[in-house]
């Protein structure tokens, strides 16, 4: 507005002393034998234009504003305080955290979908899946024999994962932009692909939800390019792709579905040090990755990181020690 009064000031600036040249003598004349209705016309027309400008200049902020609001949900204390717990290998306690946040929430799916990560990591956990014995193992990281999950485990991770979904849903149909909603899909779809590789061991199905996944994540940070979460998911995918083995990768390929360990690396690296929720998870993933590319310098980096966050996590220490132990870590010959 402070220009506005700057332009009004000017049109009032001429003093009555003030001679005019030649030009504007003659504009004068025609105003003089118009009684000042031009002029004032004139100005009736800047003040409008202004208010107009403004008013519109308003409401693009407030846009702005009212998509830029979400954003800040990604760091709800109530969800990232419960994300740690289940770090410190307390998914009941956890779990407790995200339903507590969900009641005033009912319709915000980011409480259901953090639910479904905690069933999701607890079975992990469970089957072994977050260590090196596992990571290393092609027969059993990319091997085509299911484990046996815990039945209540199961149904209650795809019973939350659901919800989350459908909640997730409803809002993106009201709003297309709403981040916590974008999230919640892409958190929602990338775990059931990892359930659908790493659990059920049903490969297609898992570059299906991947795929899926991938998509709600880059519309995420299409309006939202600090969730550095986002990039966990694409990573994963990039990374597992990217470690198939070459046949594999080809026929994928005539389907569009590609992979690039390096690019994965790379993405779940910015999660690993800008994500909030998943960052912890991201560490985990790049330790594992980096033993599987003989890196063990920084596999030891991450997980020492994470031994000091998470000291009453046995399964860090645990892998920590092994590799203290071990420092040669690679992969086992088949």
């Amino acid at each position: 507005m402070s220009w506005m009064r700057t332009t009004t000031f000017m049109i009032f600036k001429r003093t009555p002393w003030e001679r005019p040249n030649s030009d504007e003598g003659n504009l004068s004349r025609f105003d003089a034998n118009h009684s000042g209705r031009g002029a004032y016309l004139s100005l009736i027309c800047l003040l409008v234009y202004s208010m107009l400008v403004v008013r519109s200049v308003d409401v693009r902020a407030a846009l702005a504003a009212s998509r830029q609001a979400p954003i800040e949900v990604l760091h709800v204390p109530e969800i990232e305080a419960g994300f740690h717990l289940l770090y410190e290998l307390k998914p009941e306690k956890a779990r407790t955290q995200f339903e507590v946040w969900q009641m005033p929430h009912p319709e915000d799916p980011l409480g259901s979908a953090s639910e479904a990560a905690a069933y999701l990591f607890e079975e992990c956990y469970r089957q072994g899946v977050l260590t090196s014995e596992f990571f290393l193992d092609d027969k059993r990281f990319l091997g085509k024999i299911p484990l046996k999950p815990d039945p209540d485990l199961r149904a209650a991770f795809f019973a939350t994962d659901e919800q989350a979904r459908d909640l997730a849903q409803l809002r993106l149909k009201t709003d297309p932009h709403d981040t916590n909603a974008l999230f919640s899909m892409s958190l929602s779809l990338g775990m059931q692909a990892d359930y659908a590789s790493l659990i059920d061991k049903r490969q297609l199905d898992s570059l299906k939800k991947i795929r899926e996944a991938d998509t709600y994540a880059k519309k995420l940070l299409a309006v939202a390019p600090d969730a550095a979460d986002a990039y966990l998911g694409l990573g994963t995918a990039n990374y597992f792709i990217g470690s198939l083995p070459g046949l594999k990768k080809f026929f994928l390929g005539f389907a569009g579905i590609h992979g690039d360990k390096k690019a994965g690396i790379q993405q779940i690296e910015i999660a690993a040090a800008h994500g909030h929720y998943l960052r912890p998870f991201a560490k985990i993933m790049l330790a594992l990755a980096a033993l599987r590319e003989k890196k063990p310098e920084v596999a030891r980096m991450q997980l020492s990181e994470l031994v000091a966050e998470f000291p009453e996590n046995p399964l860090f220490a645990s892998e920590l020690a092994k590799l203290m132990d071990s420092p040669a870590v690679a992969i086992p010959p088949q």
